[in-house]
């Protein structure tokens, strides 16, 4: 088995490397101490086993876990953690495994042999309502076979088309898989829904505009389009904004 180790700490990394050439139940084939990193490194390095932290700076571990739900063979991940109340919200990542630090040689080797016996390609199925710790700062998509991630505070704009939804930011748009109103759902404290096709980021809008034809349209302080703002929720829209 080939295994990715995502801890932000080189103690914990070295300790985990120590484990495994002591139970030899695989080769360690990379390393990262965050989030991001580990998503650079997992495809890089076709690991199938991730041994994963949770609290980590920028992108934590249960984030990270559910971009990699995304990719076309998932690793297995086990999650290696000095906190135990986080277990539900990993195991709804569809993590293989949970173990508290100090982690025990045999729990990891048992988690291992766990990992050895599961289909490589099983369907995993990723978490999209996460709540505190592990929310999502990025939205992700598969783009050209990689996975390619947006952060959230760099959307400016998400609207639907045809059954996609576009993420658009002030530099570049992302095809996602998601419905508008599981975004909504999710983000509903960063954005406002100003159409039945469109909802946009708080922060990056610059103002209101009526045109000419009596439309009113969201200005933004970073991004040419101009939005219509639905007549029906104008009212809400204009409030949700002065309250921001």
């Amino acid at each position: 088995m080939r295994i990715l180790i995502v801890d932000d700490e080189p103690l914990a990394r070295q300790r985990l490397r120590s484990q495994l050439q002591e139970i030899d139940a695989g080769v360690v084939v990379a390393e990262a101490d965050n989030g991001i990193s580990a998503l650079e490194e997992v495809a890089a390095a076709d690991a199938d086993i991730v041994l994963l932290d949770i609290r980590m700076p920028g992108m934590d571990g249960l984030e990270t876990a559910r971009h990699l739900t995304r990719l076309p063979r998932p690793p297995h991940v086990i999650f290696t953690t000095a906190y135990d109340e986080h277990a539900l919200a990993a195991f709804e990542t569809q993590a293989l495994a949970y173990l508290v630090k100090p982690i025990r040689t045999e729990r990891l080797r048992e988690a291992l042999m766990r990992a050895a016996l599961i289909d490589a390609g099983r369907q995993s199925i990723a978490q999209q309502q996460p709540d505190g710790l592990g929310r999502r700062q990025h939205v992700s998509a598969m783009v050209g076979g990689a996975l390619r991630l947006m952060p959230l505070n760099e959307v400016v704009y998400f609207q639907a088309d045809q059954g996609y939804v576009s993420a658009v930011s002030a530099q570049s748009q992302l095809l996602l898989e998601e419905s508008l109103r599981s975004l909504e759902d999710e983000f509903s404290d960063r954005f406002v829904r100003i159409h039945r096709n469109a909802l946009v980021n708080i922060e990056h809008v610059a103002g209101l505009h009526k045109q000419s034809d009596g439309n009113v349209v969201v200005v933004f302080k970073d991004c040419p389009a101009q939005l219509v703002v639905s007549r029906r929720l104008l009212t809400g829209v204009r409030k949700r904004l002065r309250d921001s």
